[in-house]
């Protein structure tokens, strides 16, 4: 991020905090409002640190893209064996 980005984050990360005071006036202190007070911190912290790092990071390299074939063909039935359907339980519990 240039010099005139992290700027930009962080004046608006002080107008979040404003709004945030403006709510916590309004509302009190409840859960919501904490919440975001916290998340608004987080924020604050977070481009602290950005904008303390000496130079620029690399992007990211992209990976290859690799191809994943799946076969149109049906599965083994053996691979399901003492398998559990999700939320209906193991077919032995059933009787089946």
């Amino acid at each position: 991020m240039s010099t005139t980005e992290i700027t930009e984050l962080q004046r608006t990360i002080g107008q979040l905090r404003r709004c945030v005071g403006a709510l916590r006036s309004r509302y009190g202190d409840v859960a919501a409002v904490q919440r975001l007070a916290n998340d608004v911190e987080r924020l604050g912290i977070d481009a602290d640190d950005l904008g303390a790092q000496p130079t620029t990071p690399a992007p990211r390299a992209q990976a290859a893209e690799e191809v994943v074939v799946v076969p149109d063909t049906p599965y083994d039935p053996d691979l399901w064996r003492d398998a559990d359907d999700e939320g209906v339980g193991g077919h032995h519990k059933h009787g089946r």
